[in-house]
C-alpha cells in the first residue's frame, strides 16, 4: 500500500518542522514549503491527501493561497493553522476553502488526532439511491437534479459538475442520505472531523452554518430560497425531499 502524502506550508521553519514530524508519525510521506506559492506548485505536483497551510505568510497569505489551490480544483484536505482568534477570521478561512482551522498554540496529540480522523475520511462510504420516489442501497444518491456518488466523491446538479470541498461533501451527503431526519449542528461537528464522541463549542457549530452557507452557494440555492437544504431553525438542516411512495410528508 502507497503511502499517502501531505503538503506542509508554512514561513516559520520551526512551527514547519513540528507538523511534518506529527504527520510523518502519522504515517505521511510530507513535502514541505515555505511559501505559498511554491506550497500551491507542491500541491498540484503531488496531489496530497493534506494539506496544512499557515496564515500569516510573507507575500501570498494562507487566505489567497487556499483559494489558488481550490481554484485549481485540488480536493486536498486543507488546515488553516492560524494564530487568529477573531471567530471572522476562521469563517473567511471556511469561505475560502479550508476544512478545518487549528489556532495556535496547539497540542501536538490532538493536531496529530484531527489529522488522522481527516485521514480515515478519505475512504469510500456507501450511501442510499433516491430515485422515483424509492429508496435503494448503493454508492449514489440523486434527486431533483442534483447527483452524489459516494465512490468517485462528485457531485453534479443538472448535470453540472460542482466541485466541493472534502467536509462540503461530507455534510451535504449526510445531510442528503438520511432524508427529512434533522441533523443538529453538534451531530455535523462531529461528522465533520469525523470524531463521534467530540466536544462541540460554539465555534464548532458557527463553522458549520459557514460550510453550510458555502455549500448553498455552489449549489445555486441559498436559506431563503432552499431547492436541496432546510434549515430547521434552532436546531440544524434536513433535506428537502419528497418521498411519498415511501410513507413520507410532502416537503413543507
Amino acid at each position: 500500500m502507497s503511502q499517502e502524502t501531505a503538503v506542509v506550508i508554512d514561513d516559520d521553519d520551526d512551527v514547519r518542522s513540528l507538523l511534518a514530524e506529527i504527520l510523518r508519525s502519522a504515517g505521511f510521506d510530507v513535502i514541505e514549503a515555505d511559501n505559498g506559492v511554491d506550497g500551491i506548485e507542491a500541491v498540484l505536483a503531488h496531489d496530497p491527501s493534506i494539506t496544512t497551510l499557515d496564515v500569516n505568510m510573507p507575500g501570498i497569505d494562507g487566505f489567497e493561497t487556499a483559494r489558488r489551490i481550490r481554484a485549481a480544483n485540488s480536493r486536498t484536505y486543507i488546515v488553516l493553522i492560524t494564530a487568529l482568534t477573531d471567530e471572522a477570521d476562521s469563517v473567511l478561512g471556511f469561505s475560502v476553502g479550508a476544512d478545518d482551522v487549528v489556532v495556535k498554540p496547539f497540542r501536538a496529540r490532538e493536531l496529530r488526532a484531527r489529522l488522522l480522523a481527516a485521514q480515515r475520511r478519505t475512504g469510500t462510504q456507501g450511501g442510499a439511491a433516491v430515485a422515483g420516489g424509492t429508496v435503494n442501497t448503493g454508492p449514489s444518491t440523486g434527486w431533483n437534479g442534483l447527483h452524489i456518488d459516494r465512490q468517485t466523491r462528485t457531485v453534479t446538479v443538472d448535470a453540472r459538475p460542482i466541485v466541493l470541498t472534502r467536509t462540503e461533501f461530507d455534510l451535504l451527503a449526510t445531510i442528503i442520505e438520511t432524508e427529512r431526519e434533522v441533523r443538529s449542528k453538534a451531530d455535523l461537528v462531529r461528522v465533520a472531523h469525523a470524531v463521534p464522541d467530540m466536544r462541540v463549542s460554539v465555534a464548532d457549530e458557527r463553522a458549520i452554518e459557514t460550510h453550510i452557507t458555502n455549500l448553498r452557494r455552489k449549489l445555486g440555492e441559498s436559506a431563503a430560497d432552499p431547492r436541496f437544504i432546510e434549515t430547521v431553525r434552532g436546531v440544524g438542516y434536513r433535506a428537502i425531499i419528497d418521498l411519498p411512495t415511501a410513507g413520507r410528508s410532502p416537503v413543507d
